[in-house]
């Protein structure tokens, strides 16, 4: 099981399953956790959403076999590919209820850029961030071109996001894109903790105030997200991006 998806007590947890392959997405995945942030928005007996990894990983990613895939495929499958990716972040901005990341572990790609449209995110000492969108020919993604300059400031963004230079757990505290970092040793008590006391807020009240903070920006987030994904589609196709594709896999393969 790739995905573990759990309403308990007031919380839906979503939890990423493939610690072998450091909870890289798959596509089932991505739309796996599309559809449990829209049930769990609608959800009555839903006031949190909870993400998460399992094992040493938040994600790593994209599954890089995911590439392959595109680009084995034609248009009509680079274009499924990517509107898959847009409905997966829409359900981030659109969520109404508060979404609480618990970054257990390192966290990469799209994994690291959905963190801005989370509303807290709790992150172990042990996190680093990395966006390697460049170095495989891509594009920002998860609104990350509006939300990292926004949060972390126009010089460290284009450090991150032009140049896939990491991000320690640190930097992203001082930022602002964590909330707060724990220590490893107490980061699943500390975020118990935590949501013991948050789920006892009144629900109306959670979701009125989440709305309030959110509502100016949710019609431009979900621009973004459009002019990401179109942009990201000519990307996915391009010689360019086949060809650094290529190289960082070899790059790979030669670990």
């Amino acid at each position: 099981m790739e995905l573990e998806i759990i309403t308990k007590n007031k919380i839906t947890t979503i939890k990423m399953q493939r610690p072998h392959r450091k909870n890289a997405l798959t596509f089932p995945m991505y739309r796996g956790i599309t559809k449990g942030l829209n049930d769990a928005s609608k959800d009555d007996s839903t006031k949190i959403v909870v993400i998460t990894g399992s094992g040493d990983y938040f994600s790593s990613g994209n599954d890089l076999n995911n590439y392959m895939n595109i680009g084995q495929g034609g248009d009509d499958v680079v274009g499924g590919a990517v509107q898959m990716i847009r409905e997966f972040v829409a359900a981030f901005i659109n969520c109404e209820k508060p979404i609480v990341a618990l970054v257990n572990g390192p966290a990469v790609g799209i994994a690291t850029t959905i963190l801005g449209l989370c509303d807290v995110v709790l992150a172990s000492s042990t996190v680093t961030f990395k966006t390697p969108f460049t170095e495989l020919g891509l594009s920002p993604e998860g609104c990350s071109s509006y939300t990292f300059p926004k949060i972390l400031g126009y010089a460290k963004a284009a450090k991150v996001l032009l140049f896939n230079e990491p991000l320690t757990v640190d930097e992203a505290y001082i930022a602002g894109l964590v909330s707060e970092v724990i220590p490893a040793q107490d980061f699943e008590r500390k975020c118990t903790d935590y949501l013991n006391r948050w789920v006892e807020l009144p629900n109306n009240s959670l979701v009125y105030s989440k709305k309030l903070i959110r509502s100016e920006e949710k019609d431009l987030l979900l621009r973004v997200n459009d002019l990401e994904c179109d942009r990201l589609s000519e990307r996915a196709t391009s010689e360019e991006c086949m060809e650094a594709a290529m190289k960082f896999f070899s790059k790979k393969s030669k670990i």
